[in-house]
């Protein structure tokens, strides 16, 4: 290590940015909606960011990540810094505006992708590399946040993602190569931005390459030396600290230490290394050990946290502490969930409370466990009382599960089953209809707010919502919709709305985290054994099978993306938490069959969001994730139509999962990607019946229904009329009703053209 180097000891990889109470998401809705102006909007996010800085200071931290504030997402963020936006959006003046077109499209230019962040629930945009690609460096968002924390007396720390990341997650478009084979084009560009970093006075700088933690690129241990050998050449530069979180860096870890970077991140919850010792190049690096986690809500065990650094003392010339990744995957503070019950709330630490775990640790390893003693005392005591809780143990929940498991989970054959159900509900070739949910109206959200407050009791509550509900259906009745949904006025979240009706989760009251650009969701605790103590949507759905002689979908969420979407167990195989979700699930669907519901959608959008990054763990977790699956829905007849639904990811890996869960049929995202799923799929064997989503609900642009005819018949090439349905890429809920039914009019009119041409 660089005798000029100054040597960290505390810090995080990231912070969250979309405010404690979500004043950012309001402030860029109030920003894209005319309320407020971009000063107004500027002023709201500079004060979060000074708020954040500043309690990670207070805490202890001695190096503040700078720069993990985004409007909307750090890899659009990226392709902003390289220069790397597609020319389409030149259109757009102001570069603000410019920049939420990209994210979300307008009237006249489609948004670029969006899918997950490796194995999170966090989605980012996924930037177009083409042959005409020329990248420039912009790095004005990068410098303004440096100076203002340098201003405010920060120890500031720029943080970039890497150009191994970026490339490798960028798409190819127009003919281009693969968006690696531009590194030549982009290194030179991080060598620039060193150099302007350094001249402003930025002594570290992280880069993130958590795409080393992966298997997706081949040659990466030795492209990671060749880039950051490079890089670490340079003059004038600040210490560079390159970060790797949600797993094992492998032979990344010797190939990076053999370069002149100073300091190397490594995710020790996710991807504990025990080869770390033998690196003897960590000799004169800082090793920065990531050993509270960063994505879960667990209290860090400090007890063991320490053994672990302590077993790092000699492997480099300096150890520093920090979370495992980014907190932006955990609630701010636990502080305001004030109705946990004292057990439960002694095991949980959310985003401040990791920072402060951050600095005791950091502050037991330079001047002993003695100066932390109650922290560990405190950790034990929590420990001891979440293995001794008998909510973590259902005997009953446990038996009834091995009985079923036992004598095999499963359905008829997909064609006896479609004989049956095109028997019983007698749809056109095309089906239309829609994925689930219905905007979140201005109404509904005052009648939730007014019910949680005490304002309106449970009758008025249901009330309102039944008259949402007959809304929804009558307007899907004008626009012609062959299979209807009750629009899910009643549900604030998909998960969530489960979750507070299955024994074993928590619900938090502020437990936000941000899913994409505005969206925020509230995940769940899982913290014991599941169980459903009673029906949880079947009220809802006879009753909007009441009003139409169509019909209904009843509407289930899976159980992978149950426990994709909470905040999971970390004391048993993640598997077993998924067949006790699943057990619920099926009982629903049993329930919703018994009352006369034809059609039931068990929802598994996270399905390639759980996937492991590596290769070697990949087929066992994909195995008991379509077990699961097909468990939740194996308790239903033949004549009764599963669907399923999956959204925003890459599906190339999960293919054959997708054909292995067997629902009659799967609703998939297709709109951004331009129907190659359907393809795909043809390709992999997959037989049941597709609905292609054919327009982006994530965009306020309404497609023309010229765009969707030509939609279909694109996947009419890969599939026949008899196997294909007609539906928007996922939910509604997040559009604004006149978006909906302008659109919804457009796709129906869309399908019956192509209905009349197949």
């Amino acid at each position: 290590m660089s005798p000029t180097v100054t040597p960290f000891t505390a810090t995080t990889l990231g912070s969250p940015r979309i405010g404690p109470r979500r004043e950012l998401k309001r402030a860029i809705e109030g920003y894209w909606s005319g309320r407020i102006d971009k000063a107004d909007l500027e002023s709201v996010a500079a004060d979060l960011r000074r708020q954040g800085w500043a309690e990670l200071t207070a805490a202890g931290l001695d190096s503040i990540p700078v720069n993990t504030f985004s409007y909307y997402d750090q890899m659009l963020d990226t392709a902003v810094l390289l220069g790397a936006l597609p020319a389409r959006y030149a259109v757009v003046d102001d570069e603000l505006d410019r920049y939420f077109a990209a994210a979300r499209g307008t009237a006249e230019v489609a948004p670029l992708e969006m899918t997950k962040w490796f194995d999170t629930n966090y989605h980012y945009i996924v930037p177009e590399i083409g042959p005409d690609t020329v990248f420039r460096l912009n790095p004005a968002k990068v410098l303004n946040e440096l100076q203002q924390a340098q201003d405010a007396g920060v120890p500031a720390r720029p943080v970039i993602i890497g150009p191994l990341t970026f490339l490798a997650l960028s798409k190819a478009v127009d003919g281009a190569s693969s968006p690696t084979e531009r590194l030549d084009d982009v290194v030179p560009l991080y060598v620039e931005l060193l150099t302007v970093l350094a001249d402003a006075g930025a002594r570290w700088v992280q880069i993130d390459e958590p795409i080393l933690v992966t298997d997706t690129l081949d040659d990466g241990p030795a492209l990671a030396e060749q880039v950051y050998t490079t890089l670490g050449e340079v003059t004038e530069r600040p210490a560079i600290f390159v970060a790797s979180y949600f797993g094992a860096l492998g032979q990344a870890l010797p190939a990076l230490a053999r370069t002149p970077v100073e300091a190397i991140g490594v995710d020790l919850v996710y991807g504990s290394d025990p080869a770390i010792g033998t690196v003897s190049e960590l000799a004169d690096k800082i090793l920065v050990a990531g050993v509270v986690d960063g994505r879960n809500v667990w209290r860090t065990d400090v007890r063991t946290a320490l053994d672990t650094l302590d077993s790092l003392r000699n492997s480099a010339a300096s150890i520093a502490v920090s979370t495992s990744c980014s907190t932006l995957h955990v609630p701010y503070s636990l502080t305001p969930e004030t109705h946990a019950d004292d057990a439960l709330r002694s095991w949980l630490a959310f985003g401040s409370e990791k920072i402060i775990e951050v600095a005791a640790l950091s502050a037991a390893l330079r001047d002993g466990r003695d100066r932390v003693a109650s922290a560990i005392g405190e950790a034990d005591a929590a420990a001891a009382s979440r293995r001794s809780d008998p909510r973590l143990h259902n005997d009953d929940v446990r038996t009834r599960l091995s009985s079923i498991l036992a004598s095999g989970a499963s359905r008829g054959p997909a064609a006896d089953r479609r004989t049956s159900q095109d028997a019983r509900l007698n749809l056109p070739a095309l089906p239309t209809t829609t994925i689930g949910s219905y905007p979140q109206t201005v109404e509904i959200r005052k009648a939730r707010a007014a019910w949680v407050a005490g304002e309106i009791d449970q009758t008025e509550y249901t009330n309102r919502m039944k008259a949402e509900v007959e809304s929804v259906i009558r307007l899907q009745e004008r626009l012609g919709l062959d299979v209807l949904v009750h629009g899910e006025p009643e549900r604030n979240d998909m998960v969530q709305y489960f979750a507070e009706q299955l024994d074993g989760f928590f619900a938090t009251t502020n437990g936000w985290v941000q899913s994409y650009g505005t969206r925020c969701v509230r995940p769940p605790i899982l913290y014991g054994d599941v169980a459903r103590p009673a029906p949880m949507t079947v009220e809802w759905a006879t009753y909007a099978q009441s009003l139409t002689g169509k019909p209904v979908k009843g509407m289930l969420t899976g159980p992978v993306t149950i426990l994709a979407w909470s905040f999971v167990r970390d004391d048993q195989p993640l598997a077993d938490s998924a067949n006790q979700v699943a057990l619920a699930i099926r009982d629903e669907t049993v329930d919703l069959e018994a009352a006369g519901i034809a059609i039931i959608q068990v929802d598994e959008p996270a399905l390639r969001e759980l996937l492991p990054l590596r290769r070697k763990d990949k087929d066992a977790y994909l195995d008991w994730a379509v077990s699961a699956f097909r468990l939740s829905t194996s308790g239903v007849a033949d004549s009764t139509q599963i669907h399923t639904h999956l959204c925003y990811s890459e599906f190339g890996e999960v293919i054959g999962a997708i054909a292995a869960l067997d629902a009659d049929v799967t609703s998939v995202e297709a709109a951004r990607s331009h129907m190659e799923i359907v393809g795909d799929l043809t390709a992999a064997g997959f037989a049941n019946s597709i609905g292609p989503g054919v327009y982006d609900i994530h965009s306020p642009r309404v497609p023309d229904t010229s765009e969707i005819v030509e939609g279909l018949r694109a996947a009419l090439q890969a599939v026949g009329p008899d196997r294909l349905w007609v539906n928007p890429d996922c939910g509604l809920k997040t559009r604004k009703t006149d978006e909906v039914e302008a659109a919804l009019r457009n796709m129906v009119d869309a399908a019956t053209q192509v209905r009349a041409d197949a």
